[in-house]
């Protein structure tokens, strides 16, 4: 095969996977906006508070999806499509346990969780609402997330990435009818982001119904003992999602002994303009996923090199572009969502923005390095990658630059985290082709 034939592989796998991501991270990015609009700075605050329980879900979601979607494709690859079938009905049946375990906080636990996120006498109820209704929703997120992935893993990306795009449209209609004809306030953003999945489920079911899918669900559940296989290949993009989430949540508590809601609100802007870029990078990574799986799986690893590579130069062009709108439109960012013209939210959040992209370029690079290794069936490179930025940098990182240099710190831990994982990344890749070499 031609070089240029593996380029418009990786460019359409790639590029119909960042559409789709970055339509599942414009279901916050739009409750944001129209929130910030709607309910000013405390609606802000609130919704920013209540996002880590979103990331979890979505976390969880694709640590089975990644992960079965990953071991689907190399049995495919192998010719046995009895076993990739087991691999999905396992995947299918843990995924199910997860969502009724996280619906079931819903129900009975908002309020707690929404203390326990932050929340004070301004926020608490529309953080606790918002909780509810996306915790309630949690098996729709988690099935669409394990059928975007399989379907795209089953040789269908355009329409993996057509039911993201649609359920995302979708939101940011509903979004606009529930908080404002309607005036539901917050429950009427969470009530538009959880139908998204819905309808994303409904454009994705023609897989099916055309009986083009190679993966059904069977009696036999003799994958289940291989789950923890499963996890294993997931847990890269689980700890990528999660971190998400804890660095709000750690973010959150430093900024609000710092700046109060005002600051939260500020960082509430940059957290969710974050969710979008880093949408791009997981889009590059999962896109290229099932070629690099591909190559490997049929005994070609030279290919999977060249896929990565393809997907590193595309990730470090697009940082460039990304970081320099951002730098020079943070004004115009801040503007969108600063309804109130609140004069301290646009100083703490326009330099917010400056530093805390800085990272961009290494979080790219630490991300696709993640699914490198994952998609060749060598989950423990990428499980220290992932580690390092979601939990053992970036959290005392944070705490030390907070301290040192108050709220300039806490946007300078992301980058000087991304760049420190950058480094041992690098050095973990060399290791890894000197002993392939040998």
């Amino acid at each position: 095969m031609k070089e240029a034939t593996y380029f418009n592989q990786f460019a359409r796998y790639a590029g119909l996977s960042v559409l789709g991501t970055l339509g599942v991270s414009c279901y916050i990015l739009a409750d944001t906006f129209f929130v910030a609009n709607g309910l000013g700075t405390n609606g802000l605050a609130a919704l920013n508070l209540a996002i880590p329980a979103f990331n979890v879900i979505i976390g969880v979601a694709l640590m089975l999806g990644m992960g079965g979607a990953t071991r689907y494709t190399i049995a495919m690859s192998r010719g046995d499509s009895a076993q990739g079938s087991r691999i999905f009905t396992a995947t299918a049946a843990a995924a199910a346990a997860a969502a009724a375990l996280f619906a079931a906080a819903g129900l009975l636990l908002p309020g707690w969780l929404a203390g326990l996120l932050g929340a004070d006498q301004d926020t608490f109820e529309m953080t606790r609402q918002y909780l509810q209704v996306v915790l309630l929703f949690a098996p729709a997120f988690t099935a669409n997330e394990l059928m975007l992935c399989f379907v795209r893993n089953d040789g269908a990306p355009n329409l993996a990435m057509a039911g993201m795009v649609t359920g995302s449209l979708a939101n940011i209609l509903l979004d606009y009818i529930f908080i404002f004809p309607m005036d539901m306030g917050i429950f009427g953003a969470a009530l538009a982001t959880g139908f998204s999945p819905l309808i994303s489920l409904a454009i994705m079911s023609r897989h099916k119904v055309k009986k083009q899918n190679n993966f059904h669900l069977t009696k036999d559940l003799s994958d289940m003992k291989n789950l923890g296989r499963t996890a294993a290949l997931g847990i890269p993009t689980f700890v990528t999602e999660l971190s998400s989430g804890i660095v709000i949540i750690v973010f959150n508590l430093l900024i609000l002994g710092l700046e109060g809601n005002v600051g939260v609100a500020a960082y509430g802007i940059i957290a969710n303009i974050s969710l979008v870029v880093i949408a791009v990078y997981n889009g590059i990574a999962q896109g290229v996923q099932p070629l690099m799986s591909q190559s490997y799986g049929g005994g070609r690893p030279e290919e999977a090199g060249l896929y990565l590579r393809y997907a590193l130069v595309t990730a470090a062009v697009v940082s460039a572009a990304i970081y320099a709108v951002i730098f020079f439109g943070a004004g115009s960012i801040t503007a969108v969502f600063n309804s109130e013209n609140n004069p301290a939210l646009t100083v703490i959040a326009e330099a917010g923005l400056k530093i805390y992209f800085m990272a961009i370029l290494f979080a790219g690079f630490n991300i696709i390095l993640q699914v490198y290794f994952t998609s060749r069936e060598i989950p423990f490179p990428a499980q220290v990658i992932s580690v390092l930025r979601g939990f053992a940098v970036i959290v005392p990182a944070s705490y030390l630059l907070a301290e040192t240099v108050g709220i300039t710190g806490v946007w300078l831990s992301f980058p000087v985290t991304e760049a420190v994982v950058a480094i041992i990344g690098l050095l973990i890749y060399t290791m890894d082709k000197r002993r392939s070499l040998k």
